[in-house]
């Protein structure tokens, strides 16, 4: 390995107007009193990131990232649209219907806490191009079984692969953009409702089409498995739109793979490099995202060689516990000194009241609005299906209704990324007002069926969900250090995905059609307030301040 002087010499470049490398200035910034060394080290990288505002390689990383968002959304929405023609073909019961969604939630569990941990162990650069691998290979599996216990184990491996899309997608995102285009985190939601339009656009041109025959009292000829021999039935030849549609959407997948690791080139995050003592390929990172955007760095290693000497910065600001971004003293720890590290790391979580209040609060947040939105995923399309059916409107009405509604997100997330950083506003009480009137809509929508309050709530529940979800998104990375981001961000996503498992399980044990439809919506509707109740008790200071 090069000298890390020699290095930082040959790296020097230091432009006349920031004169990084003073290291006079460095030592007397107020800014880096009580800091510890690798929140020093952060500090710097922030800087020097925030100067380049928002480059080339930024925007290639929003857009790459902002594609992650859209495949998650995508497949939740795909299997909700599908899942009637799947029902009629193969004639699973009722209550084996949530079984698939189930069965993808299980997979994003899976997935959110494996990618979670792994990004902070393996690096951002190898799970940043996996997850879409494995998502886009089974994706394109899935239109292939005939029963559905082989769909259901499809499904399970390509939510694995989906599942660490946003706490991965996110921690990057986070680690590379200025700190005055934060804003820009939550507006990579809005990549979510273009997934859910994507989707039930794509599933509206094959699913009305490539159906089984509708007899006239508005029901499906009966899977193959429910009749005789010879008699009319819902055959695989006669009802293909649903496989067209997965098809589709796992050669989406696959090419959003190529454009990871095929058409740009992935840095890998400074600052995970940063706590893992690799100052010098940190350095390397920041010259390269610097050339790409056509400017120079003007990081180099004597600058972190300025507070190495600094012992009194290895601490953390609390508890004084060893801490990671030492450089080369941590690479020269011995294997027992770097296990107490990383258990070290993950104390952060509770290092402090308040760090384990935002960490508790924020689980139970994740918990109950993946609750509320899981059941409106699985249940809203079909709830619509019949209230429409009801008042005698076709399959294909109902479809481009699905249509109308989610492209109604985009205006939810663009108003979520507004909010961001409005005073007296911001992101609490964003997230405050969205998840009540999000809350509010399910209560309402017990009460109605006509065509136009099916649209319009819809449409109001829809809307909310994005800006909230924009929000909350953006925020949770925000609030975590990087040493620990990806776990913590991973984790809370984790608990998330496991309710998201829990709650159509139990709604498929209160919902019967046609008299039974409202008790879900309640069921969402009382999740989704514990959330706003729990955002209320977060405390304000943890609210878009550095982030390291």
């Amino acid at each position: 390995m090069a000298d890390e002087k020699t290095l930082g010499k040959e790296m020097a470049g230091d432009s006349p107007d920031r004169q990084l490398g003073k290291h006079d200035d460095l030592l007397n910034d107020p800014e880096m009193e009580g800091l510890t060394l690798y929140e020093k080290k952060a500090l710097l990288v922030n800087r020097e990131l925030n100067s380049h505002g928002m480059g080339k390689y930024q925007w290639y990383i929003f857009f790459l990232c902002g594609f992650g968002y859209l495949l998650d959304l995508m497949y939740a929405q795909a299997f909700g649209l599908v899942a009637p023609a799947l029902q009629n073909e193969l004639g699973f019961p009722d209550d084996q219907y949530a079984n698939i969604f189930s069965s993808f939630n299980a997979g994003l569990c899976a997935g959110a806490f494996v990618w979670g941990v792994l990004v902070d162990i393996i690096g951002r650069q190898y799970a940043f191009n996996l997850t879409v691998l494995i998502a886009a290979v089974f994706g394109l599996c899935l239109g292939a079984p005939s029963n559905y216990n082989g769909i259901l184990v499809l499904t399970a491996f390509n939510g694995f692969g989906i599942g660490g899309n946003i706490p991965i997608d996110t921690t990057i995102c986070l680690e590379f953009i200025p700190q005055n285009r934060r804003f820009l985190l939550a507006l990579l939601s809005i990549f979510q409702p273009f997934g859910v339009v994507v989707a039930s656009g794509i599933a509206y041109g094959f699913v009305p089409k490539y159906a089984c025959t509708v007899l006239p009292d508005g029901t499906s000829v009966p899977a193959c498995s429910k009749v005789q021999p010879g008699e009319a039935c819902c055959t695989k030849a006669s009802n293909m739109g649903w496989r067209y549609t997965l098809f589709t959407l796992g050669a989406i997948c696959l090419f959003i793979f190529f454009l990871r690791f095929v058409v740009f080139r992935f840095q890998e995050s400074p600052k995970y490099l940063l706590y893992r003592g690799k100052d010098e390929k940190a350095v390397q990172v920041l010259h390269n995202i610097a050339k790409f955007n056509g400017r120079e760095s003007a990081i180099t290693m004597d600058v972190f060689s300025a507070l190495t000497d600094e012992d009194s910065s290895i601490g953390t600001r609390d508890t004084g516990t060893p801490m990671l971004g030492a450089g080369t003293k941590q690479l020269q720890m011995s294997s027992w000194e770097m296990v107490k590290l990383e258990a070290a790391r993950y104390k952060i979580l509770f290092s402090t009241f308040t760090m384990a209040r935002i960490t508790i609060l924020v689980w139970v947040i994740y918990m109950f609005d993946y609750w509320g939105f899981s059941i409106a995923g699985t249940y809203l399309p079909k709830i619509l299906l019949v209230k429409n059916t009801a008042i005698k409107l076709t399959t294909s009405q109902t479809y481009r209704d699905f249509v109308i509604i989610y492209i109604c997100g985009i205006p939810g997330v663009l108003l979520g990324a507004l909010m961001y950083g409005v005073p007296r506003i911001g992101r609490k009480y964003a997230m405050v007002g969205s998840s009540a009137l999000m809350a509010v809509s399910f209560f309402v929508y017990t009460t109605v069926n006509t065509e136009a309050s099916n649209i319009g709530l819809n449409i109001m529940e829809y809307f909310f969900q994005s800006m909230f979800n924009a929000v909350l998104y953006g925020w949770t990375p925000e609030v975590f250090p990087a040493p620990i981001r990806g776990t913590a961000s991973g984790i809370a996503s984790f608990w998330g995905r496991l309710f998201s498992i829990v709650s159509p399980l139990i709604a498929a044990k209160i919902y019967h059609t046609p008299d039974q439809l409202n008790p879900p919506l309640y069921l969402a509707g009382a999740g989704v307030f514990v959330c706003t109740i729990c955002i209320l008790l977060l405390p304000s200071k943890s609210m878009g301040s550095q982030s390291y």
